[in-house]
């Protein structure tokens, strides 16, 4: 007697496998996430980031009255003491290297500082929103593929140019032209210098203790200068 299972017409018997299924189920289920998109810890990261931020623009603009002595010599060299404020946006596309990540640091940190009680008022948000949106840019223009220092220094300067518009319009208004020109180019200058090349330093550094670990920026400490 024979133990095949096949049937006398000579068709098997044997159930159909389900390994097509199992292999389409695992395909589906191993596919990989966009890489533009942002998961749990890229939101919590970046919102712990613009928090702590938050902080240090708000004790920067405490800072600020202790250069009016020097502002009155020259009102646009004001615009060298803006880079500490466009430290958000810079850190976050660094750290984050999403879409959208130096625009939600920038702005989450400028509402951080308003609520613990800027004297600039609400006008923070505005600059947060346009220094964001220069940071912003320069990753968006590279395909936030790149975040080498001259990327840094480059979102740094653009922050800073955002800056310089805000502030031109609100409180600079009735300056010439020239000083106008002159406090945009000193915002630039600042921005690149203190948000963009501390802002590089600092993520290279955290990347070295393993913070950075789950993060797009985990391997910042040994990525190229340029």
């Amino acid at each position: 007697m024979s133990t095949s299972n096949t049937s006398e017409n000579g068709v098997s018997s044997t159930p159909e496998s389900p390994e097509p299924q199992a292999k389409t189920t695992s395909a589906v289920a191993g596919s990989p996430r966009p890489a533009g998109r942002w998961r749990v810890v890229d939101i919590v990261v970046a919102s712990v980031l613009a928090v702590a931020v938050g902080v240090i623009f708000w004790l920067w603009s405490i800072g600020y009255a202790g250069i009016a002595i020097i502002t009155v010599i020259f009102p646009p060299l004001g615009g060298l003491y803006g880079g500490g404020w466009l430290i958000a946006g810079v850190i976050g596309g660094l750290v984050i290297r999403k879409p959208g990540a130096a625009l939600y640091c920038e702005l989450m940190a400028a509402v951080v500082e308003a609520l613990l009680g800027s004297h600039f008022g609400l006008t923070v948000l505005l600059s947060g929103l346009l220094q964001g949106l220069g940071a912003e840019l320069v990753f968006a223009i590279f395909l936030y593929r790149k975040f080498n220092l001259p990327i840094a220094l480059l979102a740094g300067a653009l922050s800073g140019v955002g800056m310089g518009i805000v502030d031109n319009l609100v409180y600079n208004a009735e300056w010439e032209i020239p000083w106008k020109i002159v406090y945009l180019v000193f915002g630039a200058i600042s921005g690149a210098l203190i948000a963009g090349l501390l802002s590089w330093l600092a993520v290279r550094g955290l990347a070295k203790t393993g913070a950075l670990a789950n993060l797009g920026s985990r391997r910042a400490a040994v990525e190229p200068a340029v």
